[in-house]
């Protein structure tokens, strides 16, 4: 955790308050912390790639917050060029869709590039496995193929493995679809394709 930004100076003979920037040494004062820079300004998470395409935004002509969510809107995630973000702002539910929007926007509209690592927290990409609940004989079972009517499990031996040879599912539910009483859905960080 950082230091507080702000405080709030109480006496506890008067009652009397003050707010702060530092903390008051007046022996009869009680700083309470008000919040910190994390609080003020919150980073936002992205993985990798979706770093790595808003960073070829920032090199494109596109300026105004519209032209660069139009931009991401045209690619439709067809091109490539930045299936990441349009997934992130465009993922067909409402809610979650204008959230993940109103975030973008304010950090395309408050973006330094000198001060990035401020504002962007790179995270892992998550995806969903399928593997046995039980480690036997030192191995878990993973879903490592699914065409058709056909799928096939293989032994892997942690968490790794799993992220490398296991099929991979965007979703919980679409996990839990292949899970049966003897395997469970599960969420790793995996390495960008």
């Amino acid at each position: 955790m950082t230091e507080p930004v702000a405080y709030l100076a109480k006496s506890r003979k008067s009652g009397a308050v003050n707010a702060t920037v530092k903390e008051w040494s007046y022996h009869d004062f009680e700083n309470i912390p008000l919040y910190t820079k994390e609080q003020l300004q919150p980073k936002v998470q992205m993985t990798q790639a979706e770093f790595n395409e808003f960073n070829k935004l920032l090199l494109s002509s596109a300026v105004t917050i519209y032209e660069v969510i139009d931009t991401i809107y045209k690619d439709n995630g067809k091109m490539n060029e930045f299936l990441h973000l349009y997934q992130r702002l465009f993922n067909r539910n409402d809610k979650l869709e204008l959230e993940n929007q109103l975030e973008f926007s304010k950090l395309w509209a408050d973006f330094n590039i000198d001060n990035q690592e401020e504002m962007i927290e790179i995270v892992p990409d998550m995806k969903w496995f399928v593997r046995s609940k039980e480690f036997d004989d030192g191995v878990y079972k993973v879903l490592e193929d699914i065409r058709l009517d056909y799928y096939e499990y293989g032994n892997v031996e942690n968490d790794e493995e799993i992220a490398e040879y296991g099929h991979r599912f965007d979703t919980k539910e679409e996990a839990e679809q292949w899970t049966n009483p003897l395997t469970e859905a599960v969420q790793l960080p995996v390495e960008d394709e």
